[in-house]
């Protein structure tokens, strides 16, 4: 299914309540998941101007055999997105024949609310707010390369190399072509927030992991030795994963499960690129896994990261309306999800250590699913 399509057929979805931006993506198997997740993401943040204008244009008066999702993918390609560039097959006729009445509402809609930007357009609850202002971190990926030479690779490209941060203060301010080193994770790199590295030829070979700071935490403190075994409960979409492949130098082995074969396969893509070879992927319920299977006998280092609510990304609003304050029973079902993952893990008979980790700032998630399995094992663990 071509991008605009698959597109709209994602948003209704989005709208519909039927699920995250995130996981109906990965569910469509489109080729390029990052396009088109930028895509349906800033299609939906700007949904209620795109209502509007096509409204005001009377687009689907005129063309009424299109979808009014797909309309308004189509709009916001055509007004504030990469206007086709050469592409949008049967669509961009369509389009150019309203082009300049859509242009008109556009303008009509910045004199009425007295602006001048498209961005001022948006509603104060839609605007870029905090997630637009974290920095963009970046790992180097250690199987194919090193941080000094990516720093003399950027460097080379015209990026001012600021040395590593000594304060949060340091990442908030950064500017331009600046950039900085984590003060705490040697091998991640800190740029301005909005720096869009997807194109750049160092990320494309897979010598760059576009992953927050706070996803790189879980493996460094797992902190699996070279020629360990390592068990990733719920793995996909695999960054963490190829972290752990990275501190394993490939040595060992890596154990990573995933329900969802479309994120298996995207999570295989993944791994390819950064070069990870000691990783064996399964489709399978962590929950369904023996631990008695002799194949994880050597097991002694476990990653738990099981699906949580997300209520501690920032900007998470844009993917599931109302993630940033989950319902009661909503809490209660993933809560219950988590508290069988996690003491599933612990019956696994050579563990050593595990890593339990969330996007979520929930209690409910956090500290009560680690106390439950504590309790549930007196004496035999400690958190």
């Amino acid at each position: 299914m071509a991008l605009y399509a698959t597109a709209a057929t994602v948003l209704a979805a989005v709208e519909g309540r039927r699920g995250s931006i995130k996981g109906l993506v990965y569910a469509s198997r489109f080729q390029n998941v990052k396009q088109l997740y930028a895509l349906v993401c800033e299609t939906q943040r700007y949904s209620a101007v795109l209502d509007a204008v096509i409204a005001g244009a009377g687009l689907l008066r005129a063309e009424k055999k299109l979808r009014p999702h797909l309309a308004k993918v189509l709009v916001y390609e055509l007004l504030l997105g990469k206007g086709f560039r050469g592409g949008g097959g049967r669509w961009r006729p369509l389009l150019e024949r309203h082009q300049a009445r859509l242009k008109a509402e556009l303008a009509r809609l910045k004199v009425q609310r007295r602006v001048s930007r498209n961005e001022d357009l948006l509603q104060v609850g839609a605007r870029p707010g905090t997630a637009s202002q974290v920095p963009r971190f970046v790992r180097v990926n250690t199987l194919k390369t090193s941080p000094d030479d990516a720093v003399d690779y950027f460097k080379r490209q015209g990026f001012s190399y600021q040395g590593r941060a000594s304060s949060l203060g340091e990442l908030r301010a950064l500017k331009g072509k600046c950039f900085l080193l984590d003060p705490l994770l040697p091998e991640l790199l800190v740029f301005p927030a909005q720096t869009d590295l997807h194109d750049h030829p160092l990320y494309r070979a897979g010598h760059l992991i576009l992953q927050d700071k706070a996803s790189c935490l879980p493996a460094m403190l797992l902190a699996p030795p070279p020629g360990s075994h390592v068990l990733d409960a719920c793995a996909a979409p695999g960054n963490k994963t190829s972290h752990l492949a990275a501190l394993l130098r490939n040595q060992g082995k890596i154990f990573a499960f995933d329900r969802d074969a479309g994120r298996l396969a995207s999570m295989a893509t993944l791994l390819a690129r950064a070069g990870v070879s000691c990783c064996e992927l399964a489709e399978e319920d962590f929950l369904a896994v023996s631990p008695s299977d002799q194949r994880y006998r050597q097991v002694q280092y476990i990653l738990l990261d099981p699906s949580c609510s997300g209520s501690g990304m920032p900007g998470r609003s844009l993917e599931e309306p109302g993630a940033g304050t989950p319902s009661k029973a909503r809490l209660q079902a993933l809560a219950g999800f988590q508290q069988r993952a996690l003491r599933h893990a612990l019956t696994f008979p050579s563990l050593r250590r595990l890593v339990y980790s969330t996007c979520s700032l929930c209690q409910e998630e956090n500290e009560d699913v680690v106390w439950d399995a504590l309790q549930q094992n007196p004496g035999a663990f400690r958190g």
